[in-house]
């Protein structure tokens, strides 16, 4: 090592020692570095602002508004019951035919308004017009027969009397002839041998015993014809047997006839057509629906919870708000309340008896008559959604 290099060693000033950084300055050093407070105006961090009196006045304004607003809802609201399980209701009246053909007139559109007494549709009526007049002459034959029954008894009331006073006339006969008979027949069997021919004789009996049997023939003509009441009646009887099919055959008809009137299908009041389901051409049977007509009369049918009925009474107004038309403003009353709850006209009402019960709150439907508010322009289908609100007072 040089001279130079040794000097250069020498002069060489030490290496400062790394300041760690977790190592902080002197506490005076800190200490001098904050601001001070002798005459700088400002203040420590740490120092608490004093609070405005407006925030106070403010938040106890609110703090008032807040009671008030629960006092008025309160007082509004404890006399008036409302329910969102509520909806339209009305009669919708189901057309079917009552006799099964072909339909050859279709006469109404879906949702069109019909009156009472109005053509809906026509079904093919040839058969029905047939089989009236089958009727009508199975009727015209039965009437003829009375007539001819009745000519029949008002003769026999004449023959039956004549018939038994022809036989009592007859008997007589055949007794003066048997009177006759014997006569001859006691003489020649009485006289001598000589005095008579064994032909005589003979003749004398026949002609006898043909006059006793033509006596015992008088007697059972006479027999025969002297129940003149009776005959008569029977004659009778016939005539109000065929009394009975006359009723039959006007029956008849007039079946036949009201078929025939049930080919025309008329509206049985007035309403609008819905959910039409028959097109021209159709064959329609018995009782198959083929539209329906919803009435003008509508209602609404609110199922409120069984704890809203305490002071629920029939005559109540209600507020009605309809969620389809917000600006149609409905008022009306209670009508009636149902004298059930749902859950008891469900096909399948619950068996609370059997197995865990848990208690749930029913809900009783309650009829809500509209009194006015209804616009004449604006529809109130069935089974729109609605809100009532009922004034307990």
């Amino acid at each position: 090592m040089s001279l130079d290099e040794h000097d250069q060693m020498t002069h060489e000033e030490p290496v400062a020692e790394e300041q760690s950084p977790d190592r902080r300055p002197p506490a005076d050093k800190r200490s001098s570095d904050k601001p001070s407070n002798d005459g700088g105006g400002n203040k420590p961090d740490n120092a608490k602002k004093p609070s405005s009196p407006w925030f106070k006045i403010i938040a106890g304004l609110l703090v008032l508004l807040l009671i008030a607003g629960g006092i008025y809802y309160y007082l509004s609201t404890m006399n008036l019951e409302d329910t969102d399980d509520a909806y339209t209701d009305g009669r919708a009246v189901t057309i079917a035919p009552k006799i099964a053909g072909y339909v050859v007139a279709l006469l109404v559109n879906d949702n069109q308004r019909v009156k009472a007494g109005q053509v809906l549709a026509r079904i093919d009526d040839r058969d029905y017009i047939a089989a009236r007049d089958h009727a009508r002459g199975v009727l015209d034959q039965a009437e003829a027969q009375k007539r001819a029954a009745e000519l029949g008894a008002a003769i026999a009331r004449k023959n039956f009397p004549a018939r038994l006073m022809q036989a009592q006339g007859q008997l007589q006969q055949a007794q003066g002839q048997l009177f006759q008979a014997q006569s001859d027949f006691k003489r020649q069997h009485a006289v001598e041998r000589a005095a008579t021919t064994q032909q005589s004789v003979d003749n004398s009996t026949a002609q006898l015993q043909l006059a006793q049997g033509q006596v015992m023939a008088a007697q059972a003509a006479v027999q025969e014809a002297e129940p003149v009441q009776d005959n008569i009646a029977q004659t009778d009887q016939q005539v109000s047997q065929i009394d009975a099919q006359i009723l039959q055959a006007k029956a008849d008809l007039a079946q036949a006839e009201l078929n025939l009137s049930y080919t025309v299908i008329t509206a049985p009041q007035d309403g609008w057509i819905t959910k039409r389901n028959v097109e021209m051409g159709n064959y329609l049977q018995v009782g198959a629906s083929i539209f329906s007509i919803v009435t003008p009369e509508v209602w609404v049918t609110a199922n409120f919870k069984e704890t809203q009925l305490n002071r629920l009474r029939p005559g109540q107004h209600v507020d009605i708000a309809v969620d389809a038309y917000p600006g149609l403003k409905l008022s009306g009353h209670v009508d009636s309340v149902q004298m059930g709850s749902g859950s008891k006209f469900t096909a399948f009402p619950p068996e609370n008896a059997t197995g865990n019960f848990v208690k749930i709150v029913q809900r009783v439907p309650v009829k809500i008559d509209i009194d006015g508010g209804l616009d004449p322009s604006i529809p109130l289908p069935l089974g729109i959604s609605v809100d009532p609100t009922v004034h307990l007072k």
